[in-house]
């Protein structure tokens, strides 16, 4: 089977791809909301720009008859998505009032687009159709009879095939981008090798008409997104993994020394750490050179290539511990 390389210009992962234009997007919109728009151009695109860590950019944000509308795409389930919502949306609107020059000091109130948040959910977690998340479920003090000031409500709606089939059925690229996914994990359950299972299942979508065109026209970048996507997801999980026990170790060793508070901090500093020589590791492994990984990382490419160079010097050493050996490093240079 032929080699596949990821793309060096990494960005979107594949439900972005499907919803592109946006005649595909206002359908999508159509759908969730109920309304039957048909002019594209009532879209305004405000997605925003890359997140510093890989991967979490906010899929699709858009404006649409006072409506802003922020819609992301999650693999995994995630309670934490109206922590990030209110961010997403405070960024958005200090936007929006500065490019409309709205006076939030002045006596007049301004006009603000509603917001309204949706979170598409495809992991293989099984979870119920429709689940609301709530910014509240977050707070410390929890107190029946009283309200905090702050509320950021989430719709996270199941999109694995099988689920919400009257919302599928209202928007064909949502259902194919389903079908596509179900066929790639039902390739894997019958024992193919991740890279059959895709190459399979974009075989048998393009023949059927199920993403055609996307498929058509970006094999390839398709093809790597998805294997890059799916590594990536299991070596995290393996590092936080590997967090949550070095915490552990870490905290019970440095609390008998110096508490338990810094030891925890330790463990969980050197498991994020060995997070990010993880991913330098794969993408090394993938053909990109250290320009390239520090770019799609936005970090430094010192950073990259002295990563790099202790994966070649410490061989055998796991990525926890290269972890422990940059974190150590790191105290050494600013503490001389």
């Amino acid at each position: 089977m032929r080699q596949i390389n990821i793309n060096r210009n990494y960005k979107d992962r594949l439900f972005r791809l499907a919803f592109q234009e946006k005649g595909d997007l206002l359908d999508l919109y159509n759908a969730v909301s109920g309304r039957q728009y048909t002019n594209p151009d009532d879209l305004i695109i405000t997605t925003l720009a890359d997140a510093i860590y890989l991967g979490m950019k906010n899929d699709i944000s858009f404006l649409v008859s006072d409506v802003l509308n922020l819609y992301e795409h999650q693999s995994s389930f995630n309670p934490n998505m109206p922590v990030r919502g209110l961010n997403y949306f405070a960024d958005t609107y200090r936007e929006y009032i500065d490019r409309n020059e709205l006076d939030i000091y002045g006596e007049k109130l301004i006009r603000l687009p509603m917001p309204q948040y949706i979170v598409f959910y495809n992991g293989t977690k099984e979870e119920p159709d429709r689940v609301e998340l709530r910014l509240s479920d977050a707070f410390l003090c929890q107190y029946p009879e009283e309200n905090g000031c702050l509320e950021c409500r989430a719709i996270m709606i199941n999109i694995n095939y099988g689920h919400n089939k009257e919302l599928m059925d209202r928007c064909k690229r949502l259902k194919d981008y389903a079908v596509f996914v179900n066929r790639i994990r039902d390739n894997e359950k019958g024992g193919m090798s991740l890279n059959e299972a895709v190459e399979l299942a974009v075989n048998s979508c393009i023949n059927e008409g199920i993403l055609a065109d996307i498929l058509k026209k970006n094999r390839a970048e398709v093809c790597n997104l998805i294997l890059y996507e799916y590594d990536e997801q299991k070596q995290l999980a393996i590092a936080r993994e590997g967090a949550k026990k070095a915490g552990r170790e870490e905290g019970r060793e440095e609390g008998r020394k110096e508490g338990r508070k810094e030891g925890r901090e330790q463990g969980i500093a050197q498991g994020r750490e060995a997070e990010k020589v993880i991913v330098i590791r794969n993408m090394a492994a993938k053909g990109l050179d250290p320009r390239s990984i520090a770019d799609i990382l936005n970090t430094e490419e010192s950073y990259v290539k002295n990563v790099l160079n202790l994966l070649a010097e410490k061989v055998g050493k796991t990525d926890l511990e290269i972890a422990g050996i940059l974190l150590n490093r790191n105290k050494t240079d600013k503490n001389p």
